[in-house]
């Protein structure tokens, strides 16, 4: 191979390598809101995110890990085998689920920290998102108003960014929503994923 063909392939790895280096992976964990039930896998507000900033110039890998009908625990059981390959930041939302079935919030609690603290621990330079969620009120006062602060407290220990509301704006309309009333439709999730947008872009 002559100099010049060796020195035009040393840029071209070189360009490729800085592209590689440069893009960042985003995993989001959580739950059948994640998962993008009801809806196609581009359609979910994890794909629509990394839309957003690629086209924002921010070059970036997703990698969609959310679970329907997932709880803390099943979250917390199943991390290790998703943890396989390098990440730069983690979207936390699970404890939807747990909250709907009433399931005591201190085990909740103590799964989430468990999950932040195993991703920290492989992946010391990730950067954390926590998405804040709510139960009905019918779960009791008591319960909803413990819920909605577990999420505010769990991302100021871990010094973590927070969503405070991952539906806001979505939670309650009936045209951004599927028939079950709990799942955002295309639409919603294109608001659910500006509002993730806003949290995630400074990160990168």
């Amino acid at each position: 191979m002559s100099m010049v063909a060796n020195k035009f392939l040393f840029i071209v790895l070189a360009v490729l390598f800085q592209a590689s280096n440069t893009q960042k992976v985003i995993l989001f964990y959580g739950d059948s809101l994640t998962a993008g039930m009801g809806v196609s896998s581009d359609e979910a507000f994890p794909a629509l995110v990394g839309k957003k900033l690629n086209a924002s110039g921010k070059p970036v890998k997703i990698i969609n890990a959310g679970l329907s009908g997932e709880t803390s625990a099943g979250g917390l059981s199943r991390l290790d085998w998703v943890l396989r390959q390098p990440i730069d930041v983690f979207v936390l939302e699970l404890g939807p689920n747990d909250g709907l079935r009433g399931l005591p919030l201190a085990q909740t609690k103590k799964n989430l920290q468990a999950i932040i603290d195993k991703v920290k621990t492989k992946y010391p330079k990730v950067k954390i998102v926590v998405a804040g969620m709510m139960v009905p009120p019918n779960m009791g006062p008591d319960y909803t108003a413990e819920f909605k602060t577990m999420y505010p407290e769990i991302a100021k220990k871990n010094n973590a960014a927070l969503i405070p509301f991952l539906l806001q704006n979505v939670a309650g309309h009936e045209k951004l929503n599927q028939d079950d009333g709990i799942h955002p439709n295309t639409e919603g999730h294109k608001i659910v994923a500006q509002t993730v947008y806003n949290t995630i872009a400074p990160l990168l």
